[in-house]
C-alpha cells in the first residue's frame, strides 16, 4: 500500500503508453483507433509524439519514474529499431525509465519474423507481445489476418530466441467455434510454451466491419452462454497447465510474467498517453485528470497536446471499481470505502458470495472464475447509489 495515503494516483504505478496508429491491414473486428500504413512518411508523427512527451513533462515536473512503457497500436512494430531507440531515448530523458522497467512491443507474426528481434531488445525493448490471434488456417483467414499458422510459431521461436518475456494474444469464441475445437488450438499453443498468454473472446462492435456484417445477418456471433461455456475451457486448460488467470483475460506462469504495464489500468495508477487517439490518467495536485490526445494522426501532428478534463470524486472511484474487480488479486474494500464515502452495499456482498461469485479474504473481495464472467454487472451491483 502506498506511504503517501492517496487512493490513486503514481503510488500505484506510473507508465506510458505510446500508440502507433498504422497497420498494414486494417482487421475486421477491430474498432481501435487506426489507419492504413500505406507509403508515407511517418517522421512527422515521431516529431509530434516527442513534443507530445515534452509537453507532458512540462506539466508533471513531478513525478516517478516510469515503471512501465507500452508501444501498442495498431501495429508498433512497423517501427524500425533505430525509431524505437530514438522515442526511447526521448522517453528517459523525459521522464527517466526505471532500470528495472517492462518496456513492451506489441507485435504482428509477420513483422517478427521479418525483422531481427536481437535489434528490438538492443533498443530497450524486453518484453514482446504477439498477436498470433490464432493457429488455425480458417479462423486467420476469417479474422483478416495477414499471416499464416507457420508464421506465428515461427514468430513465437524467434522471439523466444531472445526475450523470456513474451506474450501470446488469442482469439476465441469466434461464430461456429466448438469447446472441443477450442481446447485443441489453446493445448497447441500452450505447448509452444510462452509464459503468458492473453485470451480475448472475440467482440463484435458496430462500427467495425464484423458489426457491419452481423447488422446485415451475414455473420451470427456464438450465444452468450456458449461463450460462457468456452470461458470455463479456457479457465480449466490454463490451470492445468500452469498459466492461471491473473486477471479476466490474461494468464502467466508466474507473477514475474503478469504485465506491470496492465496492473497501472487496474490499480488506478497513473499514465501518458502518446500518439493520436492515446487516452491518459493523471493525478496533479491531488486530482484525477483524463487526457485523450487527437485521433486522426493529421491533427494530432498539428497539435500533439492532448485535452485534459478533470474528473470528479465519483467518476474516478468508478474508474477504479471497475478495473479493480478484474485481476484476481482482489478490490481493496478499504480503498473502496475512502474513495465512494461509503461501504460496499452489504446485501450485494453477500449475495456475490451466496451465489458462488465471489470470496472476501483479509478485505479484499476477489471474483471467481465465474464472477469474472459478469465483472461489469457485478461492478454496476456494487456502485453506490445516491
Amino acid at each position: 500500500m502506498p506511504d503517501s495515503g492517496a487512493d490513486f494516483g503514481p503510488d500505484f504505478g506510473f507508465g506510458l503508453y505510446l500508440h502507433w496508429p498504422f497497420c498494414t491491414r486494417i482487421c475486421p473486428y477491430c474498432d481501435f483507433n487506426v489507419y492504413a500504413a500505406k507509403a508515407r512518411d511517418t517522421e512527422p508523427l515521431i516529431a509530434a509524439m516527442i513534443a507530445d512527451l515534452d509537453a507532458h513533462r512540462r506539466r508533471l515536473p513531478d513525478h516517478p519514474g516510469l515503471d512501465s512503457v507500452f508501444f501498442g497500436g495498431g501495429t508498433p512494430s512497423l517501427l524500425s529499431d533505430r525509431q524505437m531507440a530514438q522515442i526511447l531515448d526521448k522517453v528517459n530523458d523525459a521522464f527517466g525509465i526505471k532500470p528495472d522497467a517492462e518496456i513492451t512491443l506489441e507485435a504482428n507474426p509477420n513483422d517478427v519474423v521479418a525483422a531481427t528481434p536481437s535489434n528490438w531488445a538492443a533498443a530497450g525493448i524486453n518484453r514482446v507481445s504477439i498477436g498470433v490471434q490464432s493457429l488455425q488456417s480458417q479462423a486467420l483467414a476469417f479474422l483478416g489476418r495477414d499471416h499464416d499458422s507457420a508464421a506465428a510459431r515461427q514468430a513465437i521461436a524467434d522471439v523466444q530466441a531472445v526475450l523470456d518475456n513474451h506474450s501470446v494474444d488469442l482469439i476465441y469464441a469466434l461464430p461456429g467455434q466448438s469447446p472441443d475445437g477450442w481446447a485443441r488450438e489453446l493445448r497447441e499453443v500452450i505447448a509452444l510454451g510462452a509464459p503468458h498468454l492473453s485470451l480475448y473472446e472475440l467482440t463484435i462492435e458496430e462500427r467495425t466491419a464484423f458489426g457491419k456484417r452481423a447488422a446485415r445477418g451475414d455473420l451470427v456471433p456464438l450465444e452468450d452462454d456458449d461463450q460462457a461455456d468456452l470461458y470455463e475451457v479456457t479457465q480449466s486448460i490454463c490451470d492445468e497447465a500452469g498459466l492461471p488467470a491473473y486477471e479476466v483475460s490474461n494468464h502467466a506462469r508466474a507473477p514475474e510474467y503478469e504485465s506491470r504495464h496492465n496492473h497501472i489500468y487496474w490499480a488506478s495508477g497513473d499514465w501518458i498517453g502518446i500518439g493520436p487517439g492515446a487516452h491518459g490518467r493523471l493525478t496533479i495536485d491531488g486530482h484525477r485528470f483524463a487526457t485523450e490526445a487527437a485521433r486522426r494522426p493529421a491533427d494530432y501532428q498539428s497539435s500533439p497536446i492532448p485535452t485534459e478534463t478533470k474528473l470528479s470524486r465519483t467518476d474516478t472511484a468508478r474508474e477504479f471499481l471497475a478495473m479493480a474487480l478484474r485481476p484476481v488479486s482482489g478490490l481493496d474494500l478499504e480503498r473502496f470505502e475512502r474513495l465512494f464515502g461509503a461501504s460496499a452495499p452489504a446485501t450485494v456482498l453477500s449475495d456475490l458470495i451466496s451465489n458462488g461469485f465471489a470470496t472476501i479474504e483479509a478485505e479484499k473481495l476477489k471474483l471467481t472464475a465465474t464472477g469474472r464472467l459478469v465483472a461489469d454487472y457485478i461492478a454496476a451491483q456494487l456502485t453506490p447509489h445516491a
